[in-house]
């Protein structure tokens, strides 16, 4: 495991905005000021919002007096820069709060004066404070530059508009935003620049839709993905794997419905801390069958019960652990699922693939003696080693995360058991000691029922998500009342492991397309290879190779005969197709083919069986290159 260590450490630091106290925090803070003073001088007559720095640059609110648009950009631009090259002096002033609020109602600022006044009210500050730079004046808190020389004038660029709501609440006036980059460097701000680029190419969303990756459908319900045919390849190229690891781990797969009667997550816990997230009940009459039922009974001895979609599956997984008698000798017991999960994410936090409110979650639950605690989590940790090396995933850190007894509202997110907790952790810190992981602490970052090892990815889009996880449950087990009989003949009580490696269906899918841009390696592309004939004389030899590779169980079809040979490849090229094979004359008469490989300028002309071949072993290996034939 010190491998996973030694990558996850070379994983570049990134940090959110700056504090207040820092330089670039008063460039960002400044130009905001210069970029206000010039929207005035281009748009006399507009409103001012609020305009603060944000870790990337900075934004301003206006009500404008006439429109902007992009176009306005560089005219914004040039004056910004004149402003800056006239040395304006930033001048703070405190006034006593009611000849604060005078001055701001003397510069026709009604947000402003709105704000203020409830600064006053509120916090009961008896003064606000004001910068003013050149004719600009703004009630501000500062920290500023000594004045605007200090601001580089190449290393701001203006990036967007957007519409923003006063104070961000919808009731409120619809004001326009303009958000800037700014750095302390024209080569940091090019470097950044790049970057956002990169990310834009490369946004899971974007290729969603040019791949037929997936969809949302109104209809349907947002949050809520429809997998289209190439997604689905991938989802299932994805589940092999993990099917293919578990199995060589001594995993036993389950299935397990997709909702439950809503006891069962009172009884798990899920009810008392996760009720937010989770759909609200559906409430039938079941007549019971004759078997006994907790609702209130209805007429002709019908039952109303109350139904739940799953937040998780760890519930219906300890049912299957109870359903049968278990003994100290069958453990650890280890059930794998891909299970279906349902839940209710904020709208707001709703987008693409990453966060949604249907997902289909890798997911595992090991039952096992404390004695076993360790020697389960390394083999998850190595297991998951195993998963990112076959990816090609190395950009990542280990977090430890913890409950924080200090959180005035712990009672409801965490299970009130200290000494478990303390006893957990210490477990989980020593197995991330012994293997000589390095990891952070996350306070406050751990499941209801007890501490994790989350793995978080840094995305090349410049986010950070967890995409695996592997947690220790000390009140599941206790709160479902499962037990196995020990060597003593006395039943005992397991703990529960939770672990998944690949996340969900969907937030995997999102992260591996952004990290390969679309161009998966062939294992796992939707389309494998695809025949390019350069006249229709050729297709039939094109279609006897279709049909070899497809007996082989390779994805492969025939480019359509009616275009141009420029405009096949251009079109494979465009779906991001990892192996394209032309033919001609020449390959027809000897049997071979000529192919080119995505992202890649040589050709390489093979006969038709080490082609095939080399295909097979490249797909079998997993292989992120071709395996051409030496």
């Amino acid at each position: 495991m010190a491998s996973l260590d030694r990558r996850a450490g070379q994983r570049a630091e990134h940090s959110g905005a700056e504090q207040p106290d820092d330089e670039l925090y008063r460039i960002r803070h400044s130009l905001a000021h210069v970029l206000a003073q010039a929207v005035l001088e281009l748009r006399p007559g507009s409103t001012l919002g609020f305009g603060p720095p944000i870790k990337d640059g900075f934004y301003y609110d206006f009500l404008l007096s006439e429109p902007l648009t992009e176009a306005d950009f560089p005219e914004l631009e040039r004056r910004m820069r004149k402003i800056i090259k006239k040395g304006q002096r930033f001048y703070q002033e405190d006034l006593p709060a009611v000849e604060a609020l005078a001055r701001i109602e003397e510069m026709g600022e009604p947000y402003k004066r709105e704000y203020g006044a409830e600064l006053i009210a509120k916090q009961g500050l008896s003064t606000l404070s004001f910068y003013r730079n050149g004719p600009f004046l703004d009630m501000c808190e500062g920290p500023h530059v000594s004045d605007t020389k200090q601001l580089p004038r190449d290393a701001f660029k203006l990036r967007g508009l957007a519409g923003a709501y006063w104070r961000g609440d919808s009731d409120n006036t619809m004001m326009t935003r303009i958000y800037a980059w700014a750095f302390a460097a024209k080569a940091e701000l090019d470097d950044h620049v790049a970057r956002w680029e990169e990310a834009q190419r490369r946004d899971h969303k974007k290729l969603g839709r040019e791949l037929g990756i997936f969809a949302i459908d109104n209809d349907v319900g947002r949050g809520l993905p429809l997998w289209l045919p190439n997604g689905t390849v991938v989802r299932d190229e994805l589940e092999k794997l993990a099917k293919e690891l578990e199995f060589k781990a001594g995993y036993q797969r389950v299935a397990t419905p997709h909702l439950a009667r809503e006891n069962l997550y009172f009884k798990s816990g899920h009810l008392p801390f996760y009720a937010d997230d989770m759909y609200p009940p559906m409430e039938v009459m079941d007549s019971g069958d004759g078997q006994e039922m907790d609702g209130a009974a209805g007429e002709g001895g019908a039952v109303k019960e109350a139904y739940r979609l799953r937040p998780m599956n760890c519930p219906h997984h300890h049912k299957v652990f109870a359903a049968i008698p278990r003994s100290y000798r069958d453990l650890p017991v280890r059930l794998a699922e891909y299970g279906q999960v349902y839940r209710w994410e904020d709208s707001g936090a709703v987008g693409g693939l990453v966060r949604v409110r249907g997902m289909c979650m890798n997911d595992a639950h090991i039952y096992c003696t404390e004695a076993q605690i360790k020697d389960e989590f390394k083999a998850v940790m190595r297991l998951y080693e195993e998963a990112y090396d076959i990816l090609g995933l190395d950009d990542y850190v280990v977090r430890l995360s913890r409950w924080d007894p200090d959180d005035p509202k712990g009672r409801d997110k965490y299970v009130d058991n200290p000494e478990a907790w303390t006893a957990s952790e210490a477990i989980l810190e020593a197995v991330l000691k012994e293997m000589g992981v390095n990891y952070v602490d996350g306070i406050g970052e751990a499941a209801f029922y007890g501490p994790k090892i989350d793995i978080q990815f840094l995305t090349v889009t410049g986010r950070e998500e967890s995409l695996s996880t592997v947690q220790l449950d000390f009140s599941q087990p206790e709160a479902l009342g499962l037990t196995y009989v020990g060597a003593d003949g006395q039943p005992h009580r397991p703990y529960c492991i939770h672990r998944a490696p690949f996340s969900t269906h969907e937030r995997m899918v999102a992260f591996l397309l952004e990290h390969y841009a679309g161009a998966f390696p062939t294992w796992l592309a939707p389309l494998q290879a695809q025949v390019v004939t350069v006249s229709e004389q050729f297709d039939a030899y094109g279609a006897e190779i279709v049909a070899a590779l497809r007996g082989s169980m390779v994805r492969a079809e025939l480019a359509p005969s009616t275009d141009t040979v420029s405009k096949k490849i251009r079109q494979a090229a465009t779906l991001k197709i990892p192996n394209v094979l032309i033919v001609g004359e020449r390959e027809q008469q000897e049997r071979t083919v000529t192919l080119r490989r995505h992202g890649h300028k040589a050709q390489h002309t093979l006969a038709l069986d080490a082609f095939q071949t080399a295909l097979l072993e490249t797909i079998n290996a997993r292989s992120r290159e071709f395996l051409l034939p030496s």
